[in-house]
């Protein structure tokens, strides 16, 4: 007997953070420094990095992208009674940041083609109670980001973009999370730069960008106190601590450094399976996302719509057993729970139909060239089978 075909391989993940050579290094130094709360120089050097990432727009770094979803109601001014609109397909914390405000939710359609809320989505849910919307590039594609500025500006409506999975990610030469009034990024460990858990705010509307400096440091002026253009920092407004550990700075400054590297092998394993399923989407009736005219996603992740009336759960179980992890994603927020006590009831059928469908393959700087192949053929194979039992 063959000892070896009784190990069982190991699988492939459907996620794995990225490593960065000068992690140690960073981290070694700040412990050194004894500097570890947070805008220490090397979260400052990591928000610098990132703001060159951002065509220069204005950042403060946070704890999660769901404080920077937090701080961006607080400097709406958002409270209970104000009617956001936002996608349902995206994850909870971009409903939360406006629920905790006690805000009414307006949840909007996906196009079909990009699985992102695009203008003619948010404009249908619209209302004359409407304050303010939000949008969410699903894996950083977005349609056209000038087409929502300008529906901001005809309605007198406040925009934020969830840009959670939009670093990177470029329509018509605009980075994803510039154009809105506000931005909010993540860094947890899934995305294409971590520092494990961490987030950022992008501040493009230069009048808000003062107070969001007191809001994120406890409701206080300590931020000019530090620079010297203060006597004594005192309690301006309301605020928490949304401020990460220079230890997270370091980390999240080690891997911008090193972004373009895990960029490439983001992009390589996406050629791959964007030239297989290319080629296999209309003969196995699969659906993959568009890319529209000036779009430059940010190899985040990449998902496959099955055909109706393939067995999803079945699909994954046996890619499974080859070896290979993919999964399902957002659970539509309008059918959720949760949305009873603070949302419109909302009839979305293609971000159902979506929902229903989507698997995503696995995408992270571990995989290799030969890796994608297999990956894909699987899945190929799996569903090439589903469909014919």
């Amino acid at each position: 007997m063959n000892v070896a075909l009784l190990v069982p391989v190991p699988p492939i993940p459907l996620t794995l953070p990225a490593r960065a050579p000068r992690e140690r290094e960073y981290l070694e130094a700040v412990l050194s420094r004894g500097h570890l709360h947070g805008d220490g120089p090397a979260s400052l050097q990591a928000a610098q990095l990132l703001s060159a990432l951002l065509d220069d727009a204005p950042v403060l770094l946070t704890t999660s992208c769901t404080h920077a979803l937090e701080l961006v109601a607080l400097l709406f001014s958002l409270g209970p009674g104000d009617e956001v609109v936002l996608p349902s397909f995206t994850f909870p914390s971009t409903a939360n940041a406006f629920a905790l405000r006690g805000c009414r939710l307006r949840f909007a359609d996906v196009d079909p083609t990009t699985w992102s809320a695009e203008r003619p989505q948010i404009e249908a849910a619209l209302t004359p109670s409407t304050r303010a919307f939000v949008t969410m590039g699903y894996g950083g594609v977005q349609r056209d980001l000038l087409l929502l500025q300008r529906l901001a500006r005809e309605r007198g409506l406040l925009w934020a973009e969830d840009a959670a999975h939009g670093l990177f990610a470029r329509q018509h030469g605009r980075a994803l999370g510039t154009v809105g009034a506000l931005g909010a990024l993540s860094f947890h460990a899934t995305k294409n730069v971590t520092c494990g858990e961490g987030g950022a705010l992008v501040l493009n509307d230069p009048a808000l960008r003062e107070r969001a400096e007191i809001l994120r440091e406890k409701g206080t002026d300590r931020a000019r106190f530090l620079r010297g253009e203060v006597s004594a920092y005192r309690w301006q407004d309301v605020g928490s601590s949304y401020l990460p550990s220079e230890l997270l700075g370091a980390l999240l400054c080690a891997h911008l450094e090193h972004a373009d590297v895990t960029q490439a092998a983001r992009h390589a394993v996406v050629s791959v399976y964007a030239d297989v399923f290319g080629r296999a989407a209309p003969r196995l009736g699969l659906t993959l996302q568009a890319t529209p005219e000036g779009a430059l996603p940010p190899a985040h992740l990449f998902g496959v719509l099955l055909p109706p009336g393939v067995d999803r759960a079945a699909v994954v179980a046996t890619l499974r057993e080859r070896g290979v992890i993919v999964a399902s994603h957002y659970e539509p927020l309008h059918a959720a729970p949760a949305a009873r006590a603070c949302a419109a009831p909302a009839h979305l059928p293609v971000t159902d139909d979506v929902a229903g469908r989507l698997l995503r393959l696995p995408l992270h700087p571990g995989i290799t060239v030969d890796d994608a192949r297999t990956i894909a053929a699987a899945f190929v194979d799996v569903v090439e089978r589903a469909a014919r039992a």
